[in-house]
């Protein structure tokens, strides 16, 4: 009994924060679009045989997030507004998109070193938050 009382508690390190914030970014493009239905047809829906249907070029099918990779992408989200700092904020964002150091400084207007340091510095922040 003790031993899942220990289980539930979570002890956070940097690579599970990282982690966390990469997961929420491939949840969030897992997510539906928000559209606009601004016209519609009167057209009947075509039905395909199965002859058709196995000539017609597949895509590659693009799998739903899970209710519980959602939960995990909520509360990431919430981590972000524990920082103060709106660079710090943008660089953890960009870092999770997986984007290059060099973009990252072109949007941001700091050195590599710099930016660097701002990532690592706000995910401490965020590890030692959440302990």
């Amino acid at each position: 009994m003790e031993q899942n009382m220990q289980n539930k508690e979570k002890i956070w390190t940097e690579e599970m924060v990282i982690h966390a914030f990469e997961e929420a970014i491939r949840t969030l493009k897992k997510l539906p679009t928000a559209k606009l239905r601004d016209y519609f047809t009167s057209w009947p829906q075509v039905v395909y045989s199965e002859i058709e249907i196995l000539r017609m070029d597949q895509r590659p099918k693009k799998w739903p997030a899970t209710p519980e990779a959602i939960s995990r992408m909520e509360k990431a989200c919430g981590w972000i507004l524990l920082l103060k700092e709106i660079e710090e904020r943008k660089i953890i964002w960009l870092r999770a998109k997986r984007t290059p150091w060099k973009l990252i400084c072109g949007e941001l207007g700091f050195s590599r070193a710099t930016a660097n340091r701002k990532w690592k510095s706000a995910i401490r922040q965020i590890t030692l938050l959440l302990d």
